[in-house]
């Protein structure tokens, strides 16, 4: 894929046009990109007014691969300017291992230029790791929450498709960000564009922030009697500190017998198998996006000491923690080749 390079001049910011600039990271996805960049398209040909102006960078490199190894030709970031009024980074992958000092610092100039920032799918890992997220409200992609969260307590992480919190821009990615660049758009240019813009991409109901990322545990699981939703949403947050099936029981106003007749009928798993599964592709996650020790992870998913974890999470995945976890670094490593 190759496309025209759009660049800004000062005759731009005198007639008010605003300068994007849009840093992308190796193994980015397309939607992400398109969901960024398009609705901004769209309010200039709409408007028949030049509004909004891109600068495409990559950090590493003179060219950015997407997830489905289409190249894209952009900006070295080592020449990129900083006189932007807004950045947003788009970065998929596995954002949390993710290390280039020089996209930090990069980054770090950015905002000592009073540069707003944005961070697009799993991008605000990147930015929260760099300390840019410091005293911000932040979302990112549900597939990364828990393990960034895990990273640290102090992360003001928030389970929405967007959130803006004064200078950051952050979306959870896929259609979300659309959702976002929308309200950016309304923001600039007011409602009567952002829906013209809506309109064009025939996405005819902006969604609120707040809206959830996913499907809900009932659409998940297939699960729709209540008091077993109930038992599953519990389970899922006590993770670490494990409640027995009657306290699982006796919060979901069910008798155990009855809780686990119904996991049985539904799920064709006990309460407590169904538990320790939820429980293994929780460590799971933890052990492919993080740097935790092997003891933490099992400790943080509710299991008393690393041997016993090591059996159980072997006995499900046929491979053990360790060998799951340099599997997950050796993918990530052919992904980030130039």
């Amino acid at each position: 894929m190759s496309t025209q390079l759009y660049h800004h001049s000062a005759l731009f910011s005198e007639q008010g046009i605003r300068r994007i600039g849009v840093i992308l990271v190796d193994g980015y996805a397309l939607i992400s990109l398109a969901a960024t960049v398009e609705p901004l398209r769209a309010a200039n040909i709409l408007s028949k007014t030049k509004l909004y102006d891109f600068t495409f960078i990559t950090a590493e490199g003179d060219r950015a691969q997407s997830s489905i190894g289409i190249a894209f030709d952009a900006i070295e970031m080592r020449s990129a300017p900083v006189d932007f009024d807004l950045v947003f980074l788009v970065a998929g992958g596995n954002p949390i291992l993710y290390e280039n000092v020089e996209l930090g610092r990069y980054l770090k100039r950015l905002t000592r230029q009073n540069v707003p920032l944005g961070g697009i799918s799993g991008a605000p890992a990147i930015l929260a790791r760099y300390g840019l997220m410091r005293h911000r409200r932040f979302t990112i992609h549900w597939e990364h929450f828990d393990s960034l969260k895990e990273m640290s307590q102090d992360f003001n992480l928030e389970k929405s498709l967007y959130v803006i919190d004064r200078d950051r821009y952050t979306s959870a990615g896929g259609t979300g960000t659309l959702d976002l660049l929308i309200n950016i758009i309304s923001k600039n240019h007011g409602r009567v564009l952002a829906q013209q813009v809506s309109d064009w991409f025939m996405h005819t109901e902006t969604r609120l922030s707040e809206a959830p990322q996913k499907a809900g545990l009932e659409q998940k699981y297939n699960i729709h009697h209540p008091a077993a939703l109930a038992a599953v949403e519990l389970m899922h947050n006590n993770l670490a500190d494990r409640l027995t099936l009657e306290e699982i029981a006796g919060r979901a106003h069910i008798s155990a017998r009855q809780l686990n007749r119904v996991f049985v009928e539904m799920l064709d798993m006990s309460v407590m198998e169904f538990y320790r599964h939820i429980s293994l592709d929780r460590a799971a996650q933890l052990l492919k996006q993080t740097v935790l020790p092997i003891s933490e992870v099992a400790l943080a998913t509710g299991f008393s000491n690393a041997s016993h974890f090591t059996r159980i999470f072997q006995a499900r995945f046929a491979t053990t923690p360790k060998a799951m976890r340099v599997a997950a670094r050796a993918v990530a490593f052919d992904k980030e080749r130039p």
